[in-house]
């Protein structure tokens, strides 16, 4: 049964993991709902099932902008669900937002250096021993393809999943990239401001459509940890779900996305969109 969730129709009981969750957390979690809910309009659909709620269970999404963590957070809450992410150590070292982040509990990790399998081995035991879902972006960056469909990613969160023999969740999502443009990777002016918050203030405007869906668990029972090659076999599974799950949500937009941000990078191919 797919659930579905809209707008102004939200559950009342409390998310997973929310009650044992950081008070700065549970703090953030009310202020996000309240920020998605101004921002535009939120649907979900599918779920997580029962049964994998209080075991290890990581959660892969695709990245489409730099509003698509809020949309999640709220998705995820309107189906009893509060994660933990796995943030990118810049982020957490910001002033202010990193501290809040790394004081609600989420898991840093380094891309490029040494520390990065530090990073995971800390996700594995995390997600074994807290019983709180893990929220991953396989990809890694916000996607850089023409399309925005999902970009090849990496395997660490395949590699973190067959590790902690923890089910995998799905997560397609689309139209949070309507709230702002991408931006620039370095800000040092107001020209770099300016193109978000006039995007932003622009969507406040024309409320745009988040769709948000949890697809069924990514059958990985075949494949091991510690056998070579099936990290990448998980890799491409969860990668094609995401993708598969992605197509329903965005039928008019099968090629180009409608909205057109001139300040994100196209300057590479999703090897997981065949059709």
């Amino acid at each position: 049964m797919v659930a579905l969730y809209r707008d102004g129709h939200e559950p009342t009981r409390r998310a997973d993991g929310e009650a044992s969750a950081p008070p700065i957390w549970r703090a953030m979690l009310e202020i996000d709902r309240a920020v998605v809910a101004g921002v535009g309009k939120l649907e979900v659909t599918g779920s997580v099932p029962r049964e994998l709620r209080n075991g290890p269970l990581v959660m892969a999404a695709n990245h489409i902008g730099v509003f698509d963590a809020l949309v999640l957070m709220k998705a995820c809450y309107s189906i009893g669900i509060a994660p933990r992410f796995m943030l990118a150590g810049g982020l957490l070292d910001t002033p202010v937002l990193g501290w809040a982040l790394r004081e609600a509990g989420h898991l840093r990790v380094e891309r490029g250096k040494s520390t990065v399998l530090e990073s995971f081995a800390t996700a594995v035991e995390s997600i074994k021993s807290s019983g709180v879902p893990l929220l991953v972006y396989p990809e890694g960056r916000i996607t850089h393809d023409p399309g925005m469909w999902p970009e090849r990613g990496k395997t660490g969160v395949a590699r973190i999943a067959l590790a902690a023999n923890a089910p995998v969740i799905p997560i397609s999502q689309w139209g949070a990239h309507e709230a702002a443009y991408w931006g620039t990777e370095t800000v040092t002016g107001w020209d770099d401001v300016k193109p978000v918050l006039t995007s932003f203030l622009r969507a406040l405007r024309q409320r745009p459509k988040f769709k948000v869906h949890f697809g069924n668990p990514v059958d990985l029972s075949d494949l091991s940890a510690t056998k070579p090659g099936d990290a990448v076999r998980a890799h491409k599974r969860i990668m094609q779900a995401i993708t598969d799950n992605l197509v329903p949500l965005r039928p008019d937009e099968p090629d180009l996305p409608k909205f057109h941000d001139p300040t994100r990078p196209t300057d590479t191919v999703s090897p997981w969109r065949t059709s």
